[in-house]
């Protein structure tokens, strides 16, 4: 028999007087296929019950020493077909196919959507021998994820299920790709070329996109055609990579994403805790929540429940700048591999909450692993499970695959990466209807507030009246309507309580600009200010 892992931790913070938004609890069931490896920042698409794995990592989290970074030994070069079901491994080497590909399809961090039977996948970072150096590669390839799963399990050549052409809007590794109606959206990340270095030396240039590049692909001929290109800048809230892009269905039944946390603030090397929605009429930075248990890209799953018109969002391991010890909040700046299982609920009213499951992962696992849906689930086009539509007391809504496996906390900060393994877990996940299971929410409102007065104002100088809530540092910045910024500083004089205080917005050629204010690196605020 499988070994079923239910966990149940005894955590005060979780008792309430009311009844869970979100009445089930999580079950992981270990599966074993025979011969996976383990891996970790892959990417993958299904059909008919079987699973395609391409790229990733085959060693743990990345050493601290530059020579030492992402070794090129350690790049998956293998494509992997995995019958889960019947305990079934096939798999093709990538270096049958011409440069271009086999170089990217090895690579970590690629920005990845399936779309139909067509999985995208653009950009990631791995040793490029070709360029005899680490880089993000510039490609949007497109498979023909039915026809190349077919070729590797009868054994037959790969080449003809591959296209690709090249871009340096593509060069991007850590952002999320997805798609809201006939628009691409490739969210985030960055452009990284060189060696990894923690003391920001000479071995790596890097360049944030800090963008939402939205773009139309037409895959009908030889080669993909792009079209309709545009970018959206905002070096403030985009700054993003590393997270999780989770779809969504919003109150109002619009479907899109949410960005969740990420990596790193612009003045701090610690997570974005605010998520940003993102909407086909645009984006919307939701600073007036923080999210605290899960910082880092892990396996995530949407699901919407229409009878209340609640989302909810789950999160599985990975790491994390919070989490809970013996039921209190710990922080832990160096961002810890965690155990935690959460939940982050979208009420009817648009109003943003935050749980931790009672059951956590099996051990410190999570970051770098992916979700894998169950399809047979209703879903909407977003891929977002459709909660009200199932009518089973328990029911699974997909599996677990892969990661980074590390046995200390702290295995990164303290320079212990060999503490740390690519992953080859399984687990299924599912959802057993509980009602009477009782939750607590997460205080994740925001206690900073800031404003601006005369707006419109006649020139650059205007009052700005903020409310401190504790002893915390005060920072700001200024950023034009065009997402770039403009200046940025520490706000030294100050109280606990109300403070007012005259601003310069040093922006005289800007006639409107946005103004950020960030307490304790953990709040954000941002006003939009006129001038006439």
């Amino acid at each position: 028999m499988k070994k079923i892992i239910f966990l149940f931790a005894n955590f005060l913070f979780l008792i309430s007087q009311a009844q869970s938004s979100f009445p089930f609890d999580v079950v992981l069931t270990p599966i074993n296929v025979t011969g996976l490896p383990g891996l970790h920042s892959y990417a993958f698409a299904q059909h008919n019950g079987k699973w395609l794995i391409i790229g990733g990592r085959k060693d743990g989290i990345h050493a601290r020493q530059p020579f030492n970074a992402f070794p090129e030994n350690q790049n998956n070069t293998d494509i992997y077909v995995v019958d889960v079901v019947n305990n079934q491994l096939w798999s093709a080497s990538v270096n049958s196919l011409p440069v271009g590909l086999k170089e990217q399809l090895q690579s970590t961090n690629m920005n990845f959507y399936q779309d139909d039977d067509t999985l995208y996948i653009i950009g990631g970072y791995a040793f490029s021998t070709s360029a005899n150096d680490h880089i993000s590669h510039n490609k949007l390839t497109a498979i023909d994820v039915v026809g190349l799963m077919s070729a590797i399990e009868n054994g037959t050549s790969i080449t003809s299920f591959f296209k690709q052409i090249s871009s340096s809007n593509f060069a991007i590794t850590g952002g999320q790709l997805g798609k809201i109606g006939n628009e691409f959206y490739l969210v985030g990340g960055h452009e990284f070329t060189g060696r990894y270095n923690p003391m920001n030396g000479p071995s790596f240039t890097q360049t944030y996109s800090s963008a939402i590049r939205k773009f139309e692909i037409d895959n009908s001929g030889a080669n993909p055609i792009v079209s309709n290109y545009t970018e959206i800048l905002d070096a403030v809230h985009l700054h993003r990579r590393d997270y999780n892009l989770v779809p969504q269905v919003f109150p109002n039944g619009e479907l899109g994403y949410t960005i969740s946390s990420g990596v790193f603030q612009i003045s701090a090397d610690l997570p974005f805790l605010y998520p940003v929605d993102i909407k086909a009429s645009g984006y919307f930075p939701q600073t007036q929540f923080n999210q605290y248990l899960s910082n880092y890209h892990s396996g995530k799953v949407g699901l919407y429940d229409a009878n209340s018109n609640q989302m909810h969002s789950l999160f599985f391991g990975g790491m994390s700048q919070y989490y809970y010890q013996n039921g209190s909040l710990v922080q832990d700046n160096t961002v810890p591999f965690v155990k935690t299982i959460s939940r982050v609920t979208r009420l009817a009213n648009g109003d943003l909450e935050e749980y931790q499951f009672p059951v956590e992962m099996p051990n410190l696992k999570g970051a770098g692993a992916e979700f894998i849906p169950n399809v047979n689930l209703p879903r909407y086009a977003n891929e977002v499970i459709q909660l009200s539509n199932i009518l089973s007391s328990e029911f699974v809504i997909g599996h677990l695959f892969g990661g980074i496996l590390s046995t200390s906390p702290t295995a990164f900060t303290d320079n212990q990466t060999g503490l740390t393994s690519a992953d080859s877990s399984i687990y299924e996940v599912k959802l057993i209807y509980n009602p009477t299971l009782s939750t607590q929410s997460i205080d994740g409102s925001n206690p900073f507030t800031f404003n601006v007065f005369p707006n419109p104002t006649d020139g650059d100088n205007i009052q700005v009246k903020f409310t401190v809530p504790y002893q915390g540092k005060v920072e700001y910045l200024i950023s034009s309507m065009n997402g770039k910024i403009l200046s940025e500083g520490d706000i030294l004089d100050y109280k606990i309580g109300e403070n007012t205080m005259s601003f310069n917005l040093e922006s005289p050629k800007e006639k409107m600009v946005i103004l950020t204010f960030i307490f304790d690196q953990k709040y954000y605020v941002s006003k939009k200010v006129i001038k006439k």
